[in-house]
């Protein structure tokens, strides 16, 4: 199933001018760190608030949804009427943009049909660059599974399940990407589960790290019917790390330190 992130292109005037100030400001790569969210770094981070992602989106992204506490970050989704959606969810952004490297992980993520966790890099046309993106998601129908992605220039179908041993929203998982020029090595608790070295499915371009929580009341064949949750629903994140090529790793469980 293709999904619809492109559609960031449909951003308010408001962001995409935040946008066009980041790309002017971000043009060299992010410097590697791991963050534990602690506090929410706002050098780092950039809070998604009063737009949605497309038509596709049933809820608007808002700074409500987005909460640090002792157990990490929390991204969360709520009934709330606004003038555009019923519901309002969680999403940060980096502010930085990152090459060549390893991005990783440790999340619980959210369960019920129509449910979407993502961890993920993304750049695009709000930021006047090509369509570029490399995913993970959870999809709230199946919590055995994750899923994974590439995007070049707009192009993906390269979808790709991979089972879970434990169930994603009732316990953390680690999840990590090594992107390298030649190939991206997708890792689930310091397993390698999936290769892709095609280059037509290989992005190119620096791209910004997303971590999200979203749900859809028309992607049914991809995310499943959307019921209303009877209990809040939410979406929790430890860390957040990423590693350089060719830099020392930032912590000891980090895969970048099992591959140097």
């Amino acid at each position: 199933m293709k999904h619809l992130r492109g559609s960031y292109i449909m951003l308010s005037a408001a962001v995409c001018a935040f946008a066009a100030t980041a790309a002017a400001s971000s043009e060299k790569p992010g410097s590697s760190f791991v963050e534990t969210f602690t506090e929410l770094n706002t050098n780092r981070w950039y809070v998604s608030d009063g737009w949605t992602n497309g038509d596709h989106q049933n809820c608007i992204w808002s700074a409500e949804q987005v909460a640090v506490n002792e157990g990490g970050l929390t991204l969360g989704f709520a009934e709330k009427k606004t003038k555009e959606r019923q519901h309002v969810c969680g999403e940060i952004q980096t502010n930085a943009r990152f090459g060549y490297g390893t991005f990783e992980a440790r999340v619980r993520s959210a369960g019920g049909s129509g449910f979407n966790t993502s961890f993920f890099t993304y750049i695009g046309p709000a930021h006047e660059q090509p369509w570029d993106e490399i995913d993970f998601e959870f999809l709230g129908k199946n919590t055995s599974q994750v899923q994974l992605n590439s995007y070049v220039d707009g192009k993906g179908g390269n979808e790709k399940l991979i089972d879970l041993p434990r169930k994603a929203d009732t316990e953390f998982h680690d999840i990590a990407f090594v992107w390298e020029k030649d190939r991206i090595r997708y890792y689930v608790d310091q397993k390698l589960v999936h290769t892709i070295t095609s280059p037509a499915a290989l992005p190119g371009h620096p791209q910004k790290i997303y971590l999200s929580l979203w749900a859809s009341d028309t992607l049914t064949d991809w995310l499943g019917a959307f019921a209303k949750p009877e209990v809040p629903v939410s979406a929790q994140f430890t860390r957040v790390a990423y590693t350089a090529l060719g830099e020392p790793c930032q912590f000891p469980e980090s895969i970048a330190c099992k591959l140097q």
